[in-house]
């Protein structure tokens, strides 16, 4: 999960009111939201009137990131409004071990991954998975949180409460030739609308740049694109996605994780295209014709984590472009904000 750039404010023009259920973490929220509920534990009962009340008073729902309780989307569901994603969609983004077996399911192959379900499972897995790899817990966790790398004989024990002592999936380690993602959008009819897919480098788990496009051959590419629209199909998807994927060294994909939602390393299109992802999920929630995501610049985006973002001035030259999230505590490695480079198209 992202939330580190909030989708109705990131678009100009929204024609519509916007209401915003929010769980009240303190940080910023969508600013011109018409109505905002918060609401910070309480009675169960209580909970659940208030998204009746809400869902009375909305006609579609989308989310900002995917770790929504699938029981709060399944009841605005239930009162004849539609949320997109669903909460179908969401049960599965929200387990590693779900959403790699669907992958499979639907002939998208996932890295090498085994479920663990106790400490003394993670070294004979590790073994058959070639020695090293990842594990993650399988529910939450993001931004290299709820993870740690294994590698050899291990103490499985610190490792196990390195992820929370909970259920995990351990991951094969994927020595890959680069990491792409496709960011793409599908309407209710099944239109979709890919862009071009980044390069991404991440850094302790984290994405710190995103490189547009990528170097990666036409053929990867469009193989890139195909599997992403199979995702999307699949789940009878409507609104912006993204699918994280491997380059192997010989040219094979194999894919990380998606995302129900838009996405870090689509963050760049807002400035280099001539639709960008927060747009056309918009567009694609509510209805409306799908805009043209083709590319008018090259160029890059970099994260600003942590306090990087306190010295955002040193970043506004060669027409960088600078967004800054609105989040109130500047924690390490936390994304507060991003810069979008841009360069003529080549």
């Amino acid at each position: 999960a992202d939330g580190d750039a909030f989708v109705f404010d990131q678009v100009d023009g929204v024609d519509g009111d916007v209401l915003e259920f929010d769980g009240g973490d303190g940080d910023a929220g969508c600013e011109f939201a018409q109505g905002v509920a918060i609401l910070k534990g309480g009675d169960p009962g209580f909970l659940r009137d208030a998204l009746r009340e809400f869902a009375a008073s909305i006609t579609v729902a989308t989310i900002e990131f995917e770790n929504v309780p699938v029981d709060a989307v399944d009841l605005i569901e239930d009162e004849g409004v539609p949320v997109r994603p669903n909460g179908e969609t969401l049960s599965r983004a929200q387990d590693r071990l779900a959403e790699k077996t669907f992958f499979r399911e639907i002939g998208i192959e996932p890295a090498p991954f085994a479920r663990i379900d106790h400490p003394d499972e993670i070294q004979p897995a590790l073994t058959s998975l070639g020695g090293s790899g990842v594990l993650k817990s399988r529910f939450a966790g993001y931004d290299g949180k709820g993870q740690v790398r294994l590698k050899g004989a291990i103490m499985p024990y610190p490792a196990w409460a390195e992820v929370g002592s909970k259920m995990a999936i351990l991951e094969a380690w994927i020595e890959h030739d680069r990491e792409i993602s496709v960011i793409a959008a599908r309407s209710a009819t099944g239109e979709f609308v890919p862009y071009d897919p980044p390069e991404n480098d991440h850094s302790g788990g984290i994405l710190r740049r995103s490189t547009f496009p990528s170097s990666a051959s036409p053929a990867v590419i469009e193989e890139a694109k195909r599997l992403a629209k199979k995702l999307a199909d699949e789940l009878d998807y409507i609104g912006v996605l993204a699918l994280e994927l491997f380059v192997t060294k010989d040219g094979q994909l194999l894919a990380n994780e998606f995302a129900p939602r838009v996405h870090n390393s689509g963050h760049w299109t807002q400035d280099a295209c001539f639709t960008g992802q927060f747009e056309q999920h918009i567009r694609a929630v509510c209805g409306w014709p799908l805009g043209d995501p083709s590319r008018h610049s090259d160029g890059e985006m970099l994260n600003l984590l942590g306090e990087e973002a306190n010295a955002w001035e040193q970043h506004l030259t060669d027409g960088a472009k600078l967004h800054l999230y609105g989040k109130r505590r500047a924690v390490t490695g936390r994304k507060m904000g991003h810069i979008t480079k841009l360069k003529p198209k080549a």
